[in-house]
């Protein structure tokens, strides 16, 4: 784009701190990240920027405002990552407890799904993550322009209780005015979905430009995933789109407000159960029994519930004990490094 986008442009908050006055230092946002190097704005000039202590924590990621020194050239040092307003997080792929961040200071996440082959359980694995960032989830049912799509999108708007639901098209216009309406000068949407939903398609149109290298139709009529690195993209007027490369897993890293916020339906049921620390699995008076027994639908997002609660509970002990382990290894090795000062201390001789 020809426009140079400001500090604002960027997401730019007037109540946000920045480096001190008469500081050497001033503020960018990371707007692409790599293996130990990240693309940046400073509100002038893009910018590349390199870590200037290994030991930098957090790990900056798209979507970060760090501070940043250098001079004039394109090359800066980050010195630190300022507070994150939202994190958007999963457990790394591959079954390790480890927190992945994907995304930082993002208002709202879009969940993108295309209306032909949608997948509710991964929406609600995405809808759980999402309420334990500290950002707010929509979600977008792409290329609506197809035969029957209002028929298909039935089903998807029956988990996504309490959430807007746009439906788009981006080969024909519709819908993207009522996805700019939920934007606004500033605000970072970030998009996020499996391979070849639309998601850098859908950036394209919003722009009104190509900012994003797109591919066409495979023969099996699926999209061709193109991203395969997170790009913090600054559209002036409209707000700011963060398109993330297709995740083939999707584990969220949550806790059992974030699956009350997903499932909020089985939430307020809940409150009606005799006790409060019901498991609605057998316990008497449970009023989510009750109902998933009279609605097929309740069934159904209580099997959901349960699922996803047991893959938390399990990830939270796989995260217990890998904690447990670094402790009894760090403890060993203070205990190795003390022995090994008695041995050289003469006087402990």
């Amino acid at each position: 784009m020809s426009h140079t986008p400001s500090l604002h442009d960027l997401g730019w908050r007037p109540d946000m701190a920045g480096p001190p006055d008469g500081s050497h230092l001033r503020v960018a946002r990371i707007t692409q990240q790599g293996p130990g190097i990240w693309h940046g704005h400073d509100g002038a000039t893009e910018v590349v920027l390199h870590a200037r202590s290994r030991s930098l924590e957090p790990t900056p990621v798209t979507g970060d405002w760090v501070t940043i020194s250098g001079g004039d050239g394109p090359v800066c040092f980050i010195e630190a990552v300022l507070p994150r307003r939202s994190e958007l997080a999963r457990a790394e792929a591959g079954g390790r407890s480890e927190r992945q961040v994907i995304a930082a200071n993002v208002d709202l996440v879009g969940i993108c799904t295309p209306v032909d082959d949608a997948n509710s359980r991964r929406i609600e694995r995405e809808l759980t993550a999402v309420w334990a960032s500290g950002a707010t989830p929509i979600v977008i049912i792409t290329k609506c322009d197809i035969d029957g799509a209002d028929g298909l999108a039935a089903h998807i708007d029956a988990v996504c209780v309490g959430v807007d639901v746009v439906r788009v098209s981006s080969a024909t216009g519709a819908g993207l005015d009522r996805l700019r309406a939920v934007l606004g000068d500033g605000i970072t949407l970030a998009l996020i979905g499996p391979s070849g939903v639309g998601k850098s398609t859908l950036v394209n149109a919003l722009a009104g430009e190509e900012v994003l290298m797109t591919q066409g139709i495979r023969s099996d009529g699926r999209g061709r995933h193109t991203t395969t690195s997170r790009y913090l993209i600054p559209l002036p007027g409209i707000g700011v789109l963060l398109d993330t490369p297709g995740m083939r897993e999707f584990a969220p890293w949550a806790d059992d407000a974030a699956l009350g916020e997903a499932f909020p339906e089985i939430d307020a049921l809940a409150q009606r159960c005799r006790f409060s620390d019901c498991t609605h699995e057998h316990e008497p008076d449970c009023a989510v029994l009750a109902a998933a027994a009279e609605d097929e639908q309740v069934s159904a997002r209580l099997s959901s519930w349960r699922s996803l609660q047991r893959e938390l509970a399990w990830l939270a002990r796989r995260r217990d004990a890998r904690l447990m382990s670094e402790e009894r290894k760090r403890w060993a090795a203070i205990i190795k490094e003390g022995k090994g000062r008695t041995r050289q201390d003469p006087r402990r001789r």
